[in-house]
């Protein structure tokens, strides 16, 4: 298992250099007030994701990991212990660096609203990873950038409808009494969709054929 995550992480390191690119440039962008930083963590998230199992299917990693004692399990394992980590390190960062344009442009730091926005991208970020890597084990790498393409594009759709023709303050309103619980429970699901997606995926890579 430590194995497997070592070779996902070294083929990690091998972009860290535009890893830290983009982030200066982001980082950048807002000093300038021109985004809000938070939202490169998804972003990151699905590049890192779809890098390393682009290297596995050119380097057809898959073919020789099944010859390896559990290696159907652990390298299924290995992807979702490896993009956690990745998850909690980029937050980590931009919450870092959250904190400190915050400073730098208002001269205070809203500490409340970074960490809202934060444990949401991070929540978002989970949901987006823990559908896609499901579609990856079953169709490939290549047929799954189609898929997360349409899930953004969907995403924003069902958003905007969801906006426009439902009264969110009636929801909000009779949900009032979970206020105090909604982190919790927003915690909760994300651990039960990440190891309902871990699952899929096992049961998806333990029948698949090289």
């Amino acid at each position: 298992m430590i194995g497997f995550i070592k070779k996902d992480l070294a083929m990690i390191k091998s972009n860290f250099k535009l890893l830290a690119v983009l982030i200066t440039i982001y980082a950048i962008m807002g000093f300038m007030n021109k985004m809000d930083i938070s939202f490169i963590l998804p972003f990151m998230c699905v590049m890192i994701m779809i890098s390393s199992f682009s290297y596995d299917n050119y380097n057809k990693w898959d073919a020789y990991s099944i010859s390896l004692p559990n290696g159907r399990k652990n390298s299924v394992k290995s992807k979702y212990i490896t993009i956690i980590l990745m998850t909690l390190i980029v937050t980590i960062i931009t919450l870092i660096l959250s904190f400190i344009i915050s400073y730098v442009n208002t001269k205070n730091i809203n500490y409340e609203q970074i960490l809202v926005t934060m444990f949401g991208t991070v929540f978002g970020t989970l949901l987006v990873l823990a559908i896609i890597y499901p579609i990856i084990y079953r169709f490939g790498v290549e047929k799954a950038r189609i898929g997360i393409f349409l899930l953004v594009f969907g995403i924003i759709i069902i958003g905007s409808l969801f906006a426009n023709f439902i009264d969110l303050s009636n929801i909000l309103k009779y949900l009032s009494f979970l206020e105090d619980y909604i982190i919790l429970i927003l915690i909760i699901i994300a651990i039960l969709m990440v190891y309902g997606s871990y699952k899929i995926s096992e049961k998806i890579f333990s029948k698949k054929e090289f």
